[in-house]
């Protein structure tokens, strides 16, 4: 194991988090069941990267802030970053990105983002604050993308996606490109409810715009995952066909509609942060037992 790992444990829990990108790296349960994808290249190097200062892809990978016009990758800069661990304790992490001369050259503003991972008994918290420090209003999108098993350690049956409130809700349709159709259509949820098929995702990535709220991943036995999310009001799920894995995506903002220019202050939900101002982003996962 990499020295410069954070471990975090509880009585349920240990998870190891990298300063690249201060992305989680495992996730178990005190029996050592892995619940987080182990980012095999066959599929997906990721885990649970971290997505600033734009969410999915821009038009061409280009965007524009503050007057500066620059390429960028789907999802941002933060993820290939390195954080520095600002603060660890046996079951709390705090990494922080500060902005530099690399980060000004594509996005102009002079900004702090810190993550922080906790675990208490079965829940995992992960939060973000993100700070204004520079003169000017700050746009960005932000999310998380964290990846985990599928199946699940011990689940029988099929397993499934519930919307804790029984809503179904509106997606707007993945192209090919990475870019988001306009238009909202009927969601592929039934009494909030979705099956994790190959079918169910063989156009992509499932994104629900204003569709976040407390929901379930698992089987009707075994392990299960139960979420809920702060200040992350758009959702995505993507699970490639055939890979083991299914990602739960809370976002603030979403990846830029087809004919949208590079502005990152005009993308959908993006934030505008005002100067002086912090913003909290966080969720949390709690293993249960069906």
């Amino acid at each position: 194991m990499s020295p410069e790992l954070a471990i975090l444990a509880s009585d349920h829990l240990s998870i190891g988090v990298a300063p690249m990108g201060a992305e989680m790296q495992f996730m178990r349960t005190a029996s050592g069941a892995d619940l987080l994808w182990n980012g095999d290249a066959a599929f997906w190097t990721g885990r649970a990267p971290v997505l600033f200062p734009i969410v999915g892809r821009a038009v061409d990978d280009i965007v524009e802030a503050g007057g500066v016009r620059a390429d960028m990758k789907q999802h941002g800069f933060a993820r290939r970053s390195v954080f520095t661990l600002e603060d660890a304790s046996g079951s709390h992490c705090r990494h922080i990105l500060q902005a530099s001369d690399a980060t000004r050259a594509v996005y102009p503003f002079d900004f702090s983002l810190a993550v922080t991972h906790a675990v208490d008994g079965a829940v995992l918290s992960v939060g973000a604050e993100i700070t204004n420090a520079g003169a000017n209003d700050m746009p960005f999108g932000f999310g998380f993308h964290p990846a985990f098993r599928w199946p699940l350690p011990s689940a029988t049956g099929p397993l499934r996606v519930q919307m804790a409130d029984g809503q179904s809700p509106l997606r707007r349709p993945l192209r090919s490109d990475g870019l988001l159709q306009a238009e909202l259509v009927e969601g592929p949820m039934q009494d909030g409810a979705l099956d994790i098929t190959d079918a169910a995702f063989a156009d992509g990535a499932l994104v629900f715009p204003g569709g976040s709220g407390p929901l379930r991943y698992g089987a009707d036995d075994g392990i299960a995952l139960a979420f809920t999310f702060e200040n992350l009001p758009d959702l995505a799920l993507w699970r490639p066909v055939g890979a083991p894995f299914l990602c739960v995506e809370p976002w603030h903002g979403t990846a830029s509609l087809v004919g949208d220019g590079p502005d990152i202050a005009h993308r959908p939900n993006s934030v505008i942060l005002a100067p002086g101002r912090t913003v909290r982003f966080g969720y949390q996962v709690t293993v249960t037992s069906a």
